[in-house]
């Protein structure tokens, strides 16, 4: 009833968002659309498999999971749902899905709908999807359900005990797919039992990411023989501690005549607003990616990346990198596409709901800095010793290799349900 009453309340204020603010406004104009596109494209014959993820990230989670289970049983077709634009909007035409929609808001009648029209032949759900009248109506359909890569921490609602009637939702996967033993424990405490300890998809993802990355000659020009420092997914807050400290890092490189540092900044936020913002702040000489020409590129202290869907391969060039994120609610961007390239990382404090990240730093393949004085005593360290520069990265990269194969264990405990 509470739960019912909340996601009522939720799409109220959603729907009043959107007439004041644009993403909100294509979430609903999007929703709307959904029940309509499954009735034109789903024949009652097909044999979908369902795969729901929230937003980018958890989508890249699961991207593994879906592609090979697309190329190992092509008698399946996928079906790939989003409750936000910032995944739709970015996957709408994702190869590998047969088709791609929003999730509508969960209520008992959208749940009831979408499954009469997807009938699902099996369902997965990323990380920290937890709707309960899909999973609900999916259990009481006896449609195997999983849950892939979540992970569990005792200050979640599941384990409080005002919210222990909720916790049952988590009884209605088939088998719950999890990153660790602590998660496993966690679920026991509360009398669920159906799972597994995996790992995390996303070790695969990076990986694959690496081995299809391609060669960037602009990127390679604008570094030369220097050493190179990226800084992904930059927002304001990180702007505030990292841009003053290598202002003033390359300007005394280029006074005693050193061999001068190269510094890329990938905005998490590509619009002309932030890339200005960034640029008044920068004393460096700086160029934009799309932009620059070979001399200027070559000539260039500082590469801004004023485009999307470049980060990942970019990593790969680097000396050390600065993780964006660790000063926002959301917390730290992929820590872990900058180590599959034995790059070593720096990040701020808010990190601690990212397993691998608090894994890397106690390997010392991470640092964390809470502000401008941590960071820089971080970086001078660095800086002062390449040797353990290097070893950091090495870390690093040994940590994302010996942690692949998640989506290999998780295919074979489905194997016989896949073959079916």
């Amino acid at each position: 009833m509470f739960y019912n009453i909340a996601i009522y309340a939720y799409l109220l204020a959603v729907r009043v968002a959107a007439l004041f603010w644009g993403k909100p406004r294509r979430m609903v104009r999007g929703h709307k659309k959904v029940f309509n596109r499954l009735k034109d494209n789903i024949d009652p014959t097909d044999r979908y498999i369902w795969f729901h993820a929230s937003s980018l990230g958890e989508f890249e989670q699961g991207r593994p999971l879906m592609e090979t289970i697309k190329k190992d049983y092509p008698a399946y077709k996928i079906l790939l749902t989003f409750f936000s634009p910032s995944g739709y909007e970015v996957q709408e035409h994702y190869e590998y899905a047969d088709l791609v929609t929003y999730l509508p808001f969960d209520t008992p009648r959208n749940a009831r709908r979408f499954m009469q029209l997807v009938h699902p032949t099996m369902a997965f759900f990323i990380k920290y999807e937890f709707w309960k009248n899909y999973l609900t109506a999916l259990h009481d359909s006896g449609i195997p359900t999983y849950s892939v890569s979540s992970i569990f921490r005792p200050k979640q609602i599941f384990f409080r005990r005002y919210a222990r009637k909720y916790s049952e939702v988590l009884l209605t996967f088939t088998t719950l797919f999890v990153q660790n033993e602590e998660s496993k424990t966690l679920l026991a405490g509360i009398g669920v039992k159906n799972v597994e300890v995996t790992g995390d998809t996303r070790f695969d993802r990076v990986l694959e990411i690496r081995n299809q990355a391609k060669d960037l000659p602009r990127v390679e020009l604008f570094k030369g023989n220097n050493p190179m420092f990226i800084v992904g997914s930059s927002w304001p807050s990180d702007e505030e501690i990292y841009i003053p400290y290598f202002n003033e890092l390359l300007r005394q490189a280029q006074d005693k005549n050193h061999k001068a540092y190269k510094l890329i900044i990938a905005p998490h936020v590509v619009e002309e607003s932030r890339l200005q913002e960034i640029e008044s702040r920068l004393q460096l000489k700086s160029v934009r990616y799309t932009r620059a020409s070979d001399t200027e590129l070559a000539d260039a202290q500082c590469l801004i990346v004023d485009c999307y869907k470049m980060l990942s391969s970019i990593y790969r060039y680097a000396d050390f990198a600065y993780i964006g994120g660790g000063f926002i609610s959301s917390g730290i961007h992929n820590v872990l596409e900058a180590a599959v390239y034995g790059v070593g990382t720096v990040f701020g404090t808010v990190n601690k709901k990212f397993l691998e990240a608090q894994q890397l730093m106690e390997l010392k393949g991470s640092y964390e800095f809470k502000d401008y004085k941590s960071f820089a005593r971080i970086m001078d360290e660095m800086l002062a010793s390449p040797e353990k520069m290097a070893e950091t990265g090495a870390i690093a990269k040994q940590y994302v290799y010996g942690n692949a194969g998640t989506t290999a264990k998780i295919l074979a405990s489905l194997q016989p349900m896949l073959s079916q």
